[in-house]
């Protein structure tokens, strides 16, 4: 009986053939329960699938070229027809939503990386205010937020000497404000005053579970130095639209960018805050995100811990720094934005302005 059913399987290679889709696609969608085969010989292993299996095959390949991730396709694959078609319909809406956000970010960094150097006949200045609240729930104050001449900066500790961690890294980048800028790389010089702030946080915590993030900008007076290590935030707003400059150094963004969770699965996550990046007192070091921006009149920069991007819509951060005039109150308000949510968090921020200070 065992042989007749074995007859009318098809091999893993011949159901791949038939279905289009790899042999090494159909093991990964057995591991994560996407499409498991219908029979596995306890020996050697082997993998069977039954004819009835395929309809579902070419649903998954169909989905994988809209590409849909493979957690959102599980959830498609387990609905009647019916629930199915509908899930697919709220999908591409989605994808298209993201395609116009996306085509927007995609106009701004064209105009980014194409900008002509601008003649030195306008002078440019930083207008900034920093905020850091402890919020309605925590018992204290981890986080660390500074906005100098020069020198923007958010840090978020954790751990038991979170709170003195994050103010070593922030107080190790102040020196930067008075400090002449040299003739060669903003960068390699921010980059330098990273290693300095891995140092300070070494010197006040010696453990791995203890440290905190940095996102933090340097002004050279015309352009803006970033620096990135864990899931604090920097964004621009420049002519209405809001940007989000900085990627997220977490276990569950690195599963969003390789389409194992939904954006939805994302934000109830259990791991959601686990840091994949930090400056902690243990190794290794980790090499952080550097870029260099050209300012322009009218830009408004915001850095924050996830105290206030992780509970305050992007939507409603837009609004506040849109419609808010002075950093000083959009800071205020975006505090205040985090609170009426709950305030389940630490929540920091600078806003700074780039304002027009004279005409030559």
């Amino acid at each position: 009986m065992e042989r007749m059913e074995r007859t009318n399987m098809l091999t893993i290679g011949a159901f791949a053939k038939t279905c289009r889709l790899s042999p090494k696609a159909l093991r990964l969608y057995d591991e994560l329960e996407l499409l498991r085969p219908e029979r596995v010989d306890p020996d050697t292993g082997y993998r069977y699938y039954a004819p009835e299996q395929l309809e579902q095959a070419r649903l998954v390949a169909w989905l994988r070229r809209l590409g849909m991730p493979l957690a959102r396709i599980r959830q498609v694959c387990a609905l009647d027809p019916s629930a199915a078609a509908g899930e697919i319909r709220a999908y591409w809406a989605r994808v298209e939503a993201e395609t116009a956000t996306r085509r927007d970010l995609a106009a701004f960094l064209v105009d980014h990386l194409s900008h002509v150097t601008r003649k030195d006949t306008t002078m440019l200045e930083l207008r900034y205010s920093a905020l850091s609240d402890t919020g309605r729930v925590r018992p204290a104050n981890q986080d660390t937020a500074y906005a100098g001449a020069r020198v923007l900066a958010v840090a978020d500790g954790f751990g038991a000497a979170g709170a003195p961690a994050s103010t070593a890294a922030v107080e190790a980048l102040k020196f930067l404000d008075s400090e002449p800028l040299p003739a060669g790389s903003v960068l390699n010089l921010l980059e330098d005053a990273v290693q300095g702030a891995t140092r300070a946080v070494q010197g006040v915590t010696q453990s791995q579970e203890a440290g905190t993030t940095l996102t933090a900008m340097l002004w050279t007076g015309s352009q803006l130095a970033l620096v990135h290590i864990g899931d604090s935030r920097a964004y621009l707003l420049r002519a209405g639209e809001l940007f989000q400059i900085t990627h997220d150094h977490t276990m569950v963004q690195s599963m969003l960018d390789e389409g194992r969770l939904t954006p939805e699965e994302a934000t109830a996550h259990p791991q959601r805050a686990l840091l994949l990046k930090a400056l902690t007192g243990g190794s290794p070091v980790p090499v952080p995100d550097l870029r260099l921006h050209d300012a322009l009149p009218g830009d408004r920069y915001l850095l924050c811990s996830d105290g206030l991007s992780g509970v305050v819509p992007t939507a409603e951060i837009q609004h506040i720094l849109t419609t808010t005039p002075a950093p000083d109150q959009a800071v205020q308000a975006l505090t205040g934005a985090a609170n009426d949510s709950g305030g389940p968090d630490n929540v920091s921020c600078v806003v700074a302005d780039v304002v027009t200070t004279a005409s030559l």
